[in-house]
This record gives C-alpha cells, structure tokens and sequence, in this order.
C-alpha cells in the first residue's frame, strides 16, 4: 500500500525554475546562473515583502549581470539594484558603470542562505546619519579622539 502512496505523489519540481520572471531573466543571457538565482530573491523580495513599484529586469551588457530597476513608491524615483552573490567580487569599475546609469544605486548582496543586505550605493562619500540609542555619546567621543590625533 504504501509503493502505491508513493507512486501517486506528484514529481517535485523547483517552482522558481518556472516563474515567468525568471525564464525572462534566464532569456537576458548573463551567463552566470548564479547571479540570476540572486536577482529572482531579491525580485520577489522588492515586490513580494517590501511592495516595491515597477520591478523590471533590464541587462548590464558591460557586467553580463541582471540589474533590476524599480519604483520603492509611487511617485518616487527609479533605483537601479545590483544583485549580487556574496562570494562575487566588484571592483570600482563595475560600481561606476552601474552609478553612469544615472539612477540612485543598491546594491544587494545575496548569501548561500538566502540572506538579502541591501546598501546604498553613491558617487562619493557620503555623512551618514548620527548614532542613536545608549552608544551615541561613546561613538562622539571616539569620533573626537580621531579627529585630534590626526
């Protein structure tokens, strides 16, 4: 009875494989599998879980990658994010071709786990916002110590 069970079980398929946005990538022909499997999470993370507008996939012809550009609300600007495997090297080359686009950046490191980290990306150095919580008045001070000992 149970070789019957089993026999009736529907062969599994690997639902990501079949999804029409990653046969289009897939048919963008980067090449490296591997970035295209790390463009799909973070498609289906910027449309499924963080709502994000207008998520395409367009081609990098100078990386060979699969950028996606998208809206994070309506009325708001278009990012270009670069998907990215964690273990994937990017030189400063790669990151001004991405930037000359003329859209803000994000990129988005993918690890083996599925683990997404999203930074962003700009020409230059940019302040970031202070330090908040119980460490504010230590990070100052460090910050202070730096700035004399120079």
């Amino acid at each position: 009875m149970s070789g019957a069970k089993a026999s009736e079980k529907a062969p599994s398929t690997n639902w990501i494989l079949q999804h029409p946005t990653y046969q289009q990538m897939k048919e963008l022909n980067v090449g490296e599998s591997e970035q295209i499997h790390a463009a799909f999470l973070v498609y289906m993370d910027l449309t499924e879980v963080r709502r994000w507008k207008e998520v395409s996939c367009v081609k990098s012809l100078d990386l060979q990658v699969v950028l996606l550009e998208a809206r994070e609300k309506d009325g708001s600007p278009v990012h270009t994010v670069l998907p990215l495997p964690v273990h994937q090297s990017l030189c400063h080359q790669s990151i001004r071709q991405v930037l000359d686009r003329g859209f803000p950046m994000l990129l988005c490191a993918v690890a083996s786990d599925s683990t997404l980290v999203y930074q962003r990306m700009t020409d230059g150095l940019v302040t970031p916002d202070p330090p908040v919580g119980p460490f504010e008045d230590a990070g100052r001070r460090q910050h202070r110590k730096r700035r004399h000992h120079r």
